[in-house]
């Protein structure tokens, strides 16, 4: 039998996963990261040829790419949960497994997520801005933030990231767990969860925190109808994706202290530029996407994806399909 070969797009890929996939197949590595602009240039010129990809990549796989990989190829998989930088109808269309790599536990984001909840409404940002000015202020109205223990924290998607805040938040004695999604969650039930229509968890919430996935349905999702039904004092994390949020909106609303505070994991674009409006502001806390990021993270995604890929080479199903 040939050997296969496995194309890796991007040069970061985890040798966790990377070791995997040389035991059994021919693996080529593009020799670019992402923000190199040479990535997409080299994944084109590479491509063709390959039985399978490792798209590791936030770069957009799309038809005039899949053209040039050929026919040959007839495995994908993403090394992330969500997809919205596939062309999943095309690769179904031409025949193509696809795979991906859910956060099965959440763990690592979820831990991200209370720790941004957190920064934002205890307001660290301005904090370490006036320790770093000299202004540290004593007084007990200086810098007055929210707490958790009490609040009703509305979860926009309860998926197994959005379990995983709701379990670490029940620790912080919140009075309610509200959810909204497109059906009712067994796992809610256990979690004290109520499921309600996205607009009375707007409205209800002291706490929005976005774990959805990004479509058609839910881009900008948050924009301006929806940031008028929030609280002043609420506070806006988002976990998922950058357009998730009409950044112009959302800039508005910290700005006129129509909400009290942002916590941003995700941003739109990717690497957000410095001088971004939303960065100067004191009350939006921005993270620069690192979710996920942890060694015990990374490589479980890596493994996730190498086994993706070496069960599909070998004739079984996807340890985790796509369809």
């Amino acid at each position: 039998m040939a050997v296969k070969r496995v194309l890796v797009v991007n040069k970061t890929f985890p040798a966790a996963g990377l070791n995997l996939l040389k035991e059994k197949a021919q693996v080529t590595v593009v020799p670019y990261v992402d923000y190199e602009p040479e990535i997409v240039a080299e994944i084109e010129k590479t491509i063709s040829g390959h039985d399978a990809i490792v798209w590791n990549t936030k770069h957009h796989l799309t038809p005039e790419i899949l053209d040039l990989a050929g026919p040959q190829l007839k495995f994908v998989t993403s090394v992330s949960s969500g997809l919205d930088h596939i062309r999943v109808e095309e690769l179904k269309k031409r025949g193509i497994v696809l795979g991906h790599c859910p956060q099965e536990s959440g763990g690592a984001v979820a831990d991200l997520t209370v720790g941004l909840l957190i920064a934002a409404a205890r307001r660290f940002k301005e904090g370490v801005w006036e320790l770093e000015r000299g202004e540290w202020k004593c007084g007990i109205q200086w810098m007055l933030g929210l707490e958790v223990t009490g609040s009703t924290v509305g979860i926009v998607g309860l998926g197994c990231i959005g379990q995983a805040v709701a379990r670490r938040l029940k620790g912080f004695d919140v009075a309610r767990i509200l959810y909204s999604g497109r059906s009712d969650k067994p796992q809610a039930k256990p979690l004290g969860a109520q499921r309600v229509p996205l607009e009375q968890l707007l409205k209800e919430s002291d706490f929005v925190i976005l774990s959805c996935p990004l479509s058609i349905e839910t881009n900008h999702l948050i924009n301006a109808d929806s940031l008028r039904l929030m609280k002043k004092t609420s506070v806006l994390v988002n976990i998922g994706r950058g357009e998730l949020v009409d950044q112009e909106a959302l800039y508005d609303a910290l700005k006129e202290r129509k909400i009290f505070a942002a916590g941003l994991d995700v941003v739109t674009p990717e690497p957000l530029p410095k001088d971004h409006p939303l960065v100067s502001l004191p009350n939006c806390y921005i993270l620069p996407h690192l979710g996920i990021a942890t060694a015990e993270g990374r490589n479980s995604m890596a493994t996730m994806a190498a086994l993706n890929i070496l069960r599909a080479l070998e004739g079984e199903k996807m340890l985790y399909p796509v369809y």
